[in-house]
């Protein structure tokens, strides 16, 4: 018998600790001494929390929790550590992990001459490949045009190089690729698309947009056994970083190969994270799409991996002179690339809705956020007003005017926070909208005034690392944290947008409860409350407490899932 069970015991006989002798059945972990930030209503703070197999059975006082002690209750000592409810990210491409082993990365560096380099080294590091992928290049390093064929030729002259930007946009191919695609001056841009060309008309070298599918073939997309391997790997950082349930919000152009992979994950027994999962639905396709998502959603349904949500992309990118705006560019002609027939997109909305489908819309520029809830205020005029809970995704520029609709439509915001900052992004803003459009970029305490429920996410691998942590802190100053990487030109101390700062209650909110509330889920993750899933984590700082531009530094110390550690940094120790 432990020697803390048989204390308990002698402590009821003699009377002494009544409240813990009432009948119950012991626990299997316990949790004691901790800061507790439920997130519940009243967002109440526990010391003590017991779990029963998958389920949290327990949550208040040391002196409570004792009931739940029994000889074979595993103890945590939190002495005074901060527990949350584990975290959700509610837009990261999971399936991108096989990006992170295959190909070059191109993240965070801020010129030409660092890409080559990048590139050299990734080559003399797998001689042999016959083709080249990766991504993290950013537009503003270059001209409007993007870089060249010629300037990747320097360094990978003799197989195809498919290189995507930071933002998955557009994509920069070397000679070997424009030739195995096809694309010459006389291809024309497909609708949506722009191929950046010279004054004779010839490509240069970057796609954008749709015409990035011209490229689609040149490199085989990855086999099964790559996807899985990716997603085991994906599975193991994002608990490294709290997270245990993360939106896929799209699928890569091998979609049958991720889709066959999330499948067999899970059935294999080794998926310790919810997938919830959105399908793309194309400007071209016909309303007959919505049957074939029906038929995989209910294939799918039941588990840890399930159909969500149809994704559809409004418009492109501010950085790529994509993203559909009110008002026009200053650098370009025109408002941007409208990528939907509004009355196309109004019918598919009204047939999604109609068929229960959740919609998961990207929407970058004011004009293209205006356009997605019109779609959603038309399915509600069509079907009759239903608990849809649709989403927007990104929202750099929104029209003030347009935020309530958000919360009469019921319309989840998902913001990527860790984009809140100034750094070269802002800067090349500046030049293509102007300052005032720049300086009112990301909208977020906005919505929170205005009662939208706003789940946090950070369109992984677009953002690396996409850790929580550095996106609290962001929320909370709208400035670069000092020592993470990936920012290009970061400036420490302007904020962006500082209007918009939230408060880090808010922030966890979105990360936790309004993360669940996205996928219906709100009744059992999203909280610390008996009844729901064990999923928690344990982290180094109360970050409820700590300096603000501290919070990057926290570091996650324990992740449960359903009741069971599936992270431990080596830092805890018990």
């Amino acid at each position: 018998m432990r020697p803390l069970y048989r204390l308990m015991v002698f402590l009821c006989v003699v009377g002494l600790l009544l409240p813990a002798c009432r009948p119950a059945e012991p626990a299997d972990l316990v949790l004691l001494n901790g800061v507790i930030y439920t997130v519940d209503a009243k967002r109440t703070i526990a010391e003590a929390m017991a779990v029963r197999g998958d389920t949290i059975v327990y949550v208040g006082s040391n002196r409570g929790a004792q009931a739940y002690i029994g000889p074979d209750t595993h103890i945590l000592d939190l002495k005074g550590k901060l527990v949350l409810p584990g975290l959700i990210d509610s837009h990261a491409h999971a399936t991108s992990g096989v990006s992170d082993i295959y190909e070059v990365a191109l993240y965070g560096i801020d010129s030409l001459e660092g890409y080559q380099q990048a590139i050299r080294a990734f080559l003399e590091d797998k001689p042999g490949l016959t083709a080249l992928q990766g991504a993290g290049w950013v537009n503003g390093v270059f001209g409007p045009k993007g870089p060249t064929a010629a300037m990747l030729d320097e360094v990978v002259p003799d197989i195809p190089a498919v290189l995507y930007s930071e933002d998955y946009h557009s994509v920069w191919l070397n000679s070997k690729a424009l030739e195995l695609a096809g694309i010459t001056a006389e291809t024309p841009d497909p609708p949506g698309g722009i191929i950046e060309r010279d004054e004779k008309g010839n490509p240069l070298g970057t796609l954008r947009e749709t015409a990035m599918d011209l490229a689609a073939d040149v490199i085989p997309p990855y086999t099964v056994e790559q996807y899985l391997e990716g997603l085991a790997y994906f599975q193991a950082f994002a608990h490294s970083l709290g997270l245990t349930t993360v939106y896929i919000p799209s699928l890569p152009g091998g979609m049958e190969e991720a889709l066959l992979a999330l499948h067999e994950f899970e059935a294999s027994g080794n998926m310790t994270i919810r997938f919830p999962t959105a399908i793309g639905v194309n400007p071209e396709d016909d309303l007959s799409v919505v049957n074939d998502l029906v038929a995989r959603r209910k294939a799918e349904a039941g588990g840890y991996f399930w159909i969500q949500a149809a994704k559809i992309f409004m418009d492109g990118v501010l950085e790529g002179g994509t993203a559909y705006l009110e008002e026009p560019y200053l650098h370009q002609p025109g408002k941007g690339e409208l990528l939907w027939d509004p009355q196309h997109y109004n019918e598919m909305c009204a047939a999604l809705d109609k068929a229960g489908i959740q919609i998961h819309v990207h929407a970058i520029g004011d004009a293209a956020t205006r356009l997605a809830l019109d779609g959603f205020a038309y399915a509600r005029q069509v079907n009759g007003r239903r608990d849809a809970r649709n989403m927007i995704t990104h929202l750099q520029l929104v029209n003030p005017q347009d935020i309530p609709r958000f919360a009469e439509l019921g319309v989840v915001a998902v913001p990527q926070p860790y984009w809140f900052v100034v750094d070269t992004y802002y800067h090349q803003a500046v030049e293509y909208v102007g300052q005032a459009r720049a300086d009112r970029q990301y909208p977020m305490k906005s919505f929170f005034d205005n009662r939208v429920k706003v789940a946090a996410s950070s369109d992984y691998p677009v953002t690396w690392p996409p850790n929580p942590m550095n996106a609290i802190e962001i929320g909370v100053t709208r400035t670069v944290p000092r020592d993470v990487p990936g920012y290009v030109e970061p400036d420490y101390e302007t904020p962006l947008n500082p209007f918009e700062r939230v408060t880090v209650e808010q922030m966890i909110e979105a990360f936790t409860m309004n993360g669940a509330y996205a996928i219906f889920m709100e009744n059992q993750i999203g909280s610390l409350e008996v009844g729901k899933k064990a999923d928690f984590i344990v982290l180094s700082q109360n970050i409820l407490k700590i300096d603000p531009r501290q919070i990057h530094n926290t570091v996650v110390l324990l992740t449960y899932f359903e009741g069971r550690e599936v992270f431990r940094h080596e830092q805890f120790g018990e």
